[in-house]
């Protein structure tokens, strides 16, 4: 675990640092409470104001937590160990920069919040070029360049205003593009059922979060708001991809161990 979190924790103490210089001073981030549908409660805490939007964070780390320490003492190759504890990590690490994007709403924190996303959804391609490779034939330095280049290509913000979604869309393409490959190659039903229903949570995060308001005039949307229920749905869409990678990562290379 020791690579793995070194691997996330200095590009994260990086971008921090980064963040924190006035380099993304133009970029276009919500800095008020007016953006989310969710009322604020004005009694509670700072790290609480809103309260649903805030406590989802902790199923961030519940599920990274889960995901980091499931496989102990099951047999797997340290490879697939240090794909599976990265991904874990990385949502360990954005849980605290999304909630504090709402207790402080500076611009920092918010910057994060997007920035990181890129990554995040880079190491899914990444896992999958393990798996078609297997142990053996893998190399981390075109894992470390996909990584490097999703990373800076949060500078596309400083070039467009909608340099961010730029960015995420063609990160989520790609990886819907390399899962759905790797699944018509190594998959089976339980995979299967495993993609779909990640696929089915990213559309969910996506279109949630944007119907964020529009979804606070129904009764059903406006204590547990589209923006509550997209984060709902991103946790959902870490889970399953887990469930999707960590599958076809054990059937894919125990086929490759019974060939040798």
């Amino acid at each position: 675990m020791k690579s793995a979190l070194l691997h996330v924790s200095v590009p994260f103490v990086l971008c921090v640092a980064l963040a924190n210089t006035n380099l993304f001073d133009e970029v276009e981030v919500d800095l008020s409470y007016e953006h989310y549908a969710e009322k604020t409660v004005d009694y509670l805490p700072g790290f609480l104001r809103m309260p649903f939007n805030c406590l989802v964070n902790l199923a961030y780390i519940y599920m990274g937590l889960y995901w980091l320490l499931r496989h102990r003492g099951v047999k797997e190759t340290s490879e697939s160990r240090y794909m599976r504890e990265v991904f874990a990590l990385m949502a360990l690490f954005y849980a605290p920069v999304q909630w504090a994007r709402l207790a402080v709403l500076r611009r920092a924190p918010a910057v994060l919040d997007q920035w990181f996303t890129l990554p995040i959804f880079a190491w899914v391609p990444v896992w999958i070029s393990f798996i078609e490779c297997g142990p053996d034939k893998w190399r981390a330095l075109p894992a470390a360049a996909l990584e490097l280049c999703s990373i800076l290509s949060y500078g596309l913000t400083l070039a467009h205003r909608r340099g961010f979604e730029v960015a995420l869309g063609c990160h989520i393409t790609l990886a819907l593009y390399k899962g759905v490959r790797v699944q018509l190659l190594h998959g089976d039903s339980r995979s299967r059922r495993s993609l779909l229903l990640a696929l089915l949570s990213c559309a969910g995060f996506v279109v949630l979060k944007l119907l964020d308001h529009w979804l606070a005039q129904y009764l059903l949307f406006q204590r547990l708001t589209g923006h509550f229920w997209s984060k709902v749905c991103d946790v959902l869409q870490f889970h399953f991809s887990f469930c999707f990678l960590t599958s076809l990562t054990q059937r894919a290379h125990g086929q490759t161990a019974r060939q040798d």
